[in-house]
């Protein structure tokens, strides 16, 4: 499942933080997959760049808010 992730390891994304998770990270959604962005609000439009892609989401840094 791994080549499905419509996100790439070290490419940045424009997104926006659509939920909280349980641990406080912010949740994005790029084509309906997760991306789990430590430090982010619900609500913020940031640049995330990808560090991490598992079977069902990723996550992301935040680089530009």
């Amino acid at each position: 499942m791994m080549g499905n992730a419509p996100v790439e390891e070290g490419k940045e994304y424009d997104v926006k933080i659509d939920a909280q998770g349980s641990k406080g990270d912010g949740i994005a959604h790029y084509e309906g997959f997760v991306i789990f962005v430590p430090g982010a609000e619900v609500g913020q439009e940031v640049r995330v760049k990808i560090t991490a892609i598992r079977r069902t989401f990723a996550i992301g840094e935040v680089v530009q808010k």
